[in-house]
């Protein structure tokens, strides 16, 4: 996949926001393609997307197919589709309680599992929460195949040791989301996640963030 960096803005989060809302007279065509990602991605209420998942160590990677579905208020369910020897690994949050299960294998549930950046970081709303609190945003545009993109940088907060920064690549023309990639602190990639599907503000019941 050949991919052509094009040119590279670093501005405060903030400002960034009001200038797009503002409407940046003066910058041309790629302006609108920015307006309309970031009013996109700012009135996300809730996503649901079909997205292969890679974690990469020092050594090896690993990639998964997922099926994620996602509220901004927090609720989220992830299930594990492949490869076939952990599809059907589920694990669930509304908000308050996480649980994991699959459902493959009836009365194998567990409650109250610990929250993982490992796996809150693989959300869009982690994401656009990262994005609008960092103090520095960096917007670059991107070719890749032809296809023009506008990727967004942020900062995840905190100190985890392999986890500090994240670019989203979102299609110009079509306003979806390519990939989410996290990096560490040397700024190695150490999550890939590739959007295979997306679809934007979807009707999620409550039912699916809870074990019925």
């Amino acid at each position: 996949m050949a991919a052509k960096l094009l040119k590279r803005a670093l501005l405060p989060a903030a400002a960034l926001i009001c200038a797009l809302a503002a409407g940046c007279s003066g910058r041309g065509a790629n302006v609108t393609a920015y307006e309309k990602i970031q009013d996109k991605l700012l009135n996300l209420q809730s996503y649901e997307s079909n997205a292969s998942v890679t974690y990469i160590s020092n050594k090896t990677s690993h990639t998964y197919d997922t099926k994620q579905q996602c509220r901004m208020t927090g609720e989220y369910r992830i299930e594990v589709t492949g490869p076939e020897s952990v599809a059907g690994n589920v694990t669930l949050s509304d908000g308050t309680t996480i649980c994991q299960f699959n459902t493959r294998i009836a009365g194998k549930l567990s409650i109250g599992t610990t929250e993982a950046m490992e796996r809150t970081e693989l959300f869009l709303t982690s994401f656009i929460k990262n994005y609008v609190k960092s103090q520095q945003v960096t917007i670059s545009a991107a070719n890749i195949n032809k296809v023009a993109y506008t990727v967004l940088e942020a900062t995840i907060p905190g100190e985890h040791p392999f986890l500090r920064t994240e670019k989203l690549w979102v299609d110009n023309t079509t306003l979806q989301p390519l990939k989410l990639v996290i990096y560490d602190p040397s700024g190695a990639e150490r999550i890939v996640v590739t959007y295979n599907t997306f679809d934007y503000n979807v009707t999620l019941s409550d039912s699916l963030f809870t074990v019925q």
